[in-house]
């Protein structure tokens, strides 16, 4: 059965930082792109970062400098680093098994993070 689940979210004050991870199961991450996606109440999704089959990736403005993505290919797994975490940071993070979100065929069922003082 093919599956994505992510986990690591949680509550961090501003300023703090997560390390959320999306994990496999059934087939392979490792050669694939990978996108994260956000979606905050009453905000429509956005796609947060890209990590390309061959490991390029790419960001949001809103989260350039800040978050890092990248994979273990051993653990079949992709993280999302994020430092220096804000208040409008705060969403459900979901990834996908693609970059672009019309295209994904495979999500799992979000984690929350929240950012609060």
């Amino acid at each position: 059965q093919v599956r994505l689940a992510e986990s690591g979210g949680g509550l961090v004050q501003p300023g703090g930082s997560l390390r959320l991870s999306c994990v496999g199961s059934g087939f392979t991450l490792n050669y694939i792109g990978i996108g994260w996606f956000r979606q905050a109440p009453g905000k429509r999704r956005e796609e947060v970062s890209c990590i390309s089959g061959t490991s390029t990736t790419s960001y949001a403005d809103s989260v350039k400098g800040r978050f890092t993505s990248f994979r273990d290919t051993a653990k079949n797994t992709v993280y999302l680093q994020m430092d220096s975490l804000k208040l409008e940071d705060t969403a459900v993070y979901y990834c996908a098994t693609s970059c672009n979100s019309s295209a994904a065929r495979y999500w799992g069922p979000g984690t929350q993070v929240t950012v609060s003082s």
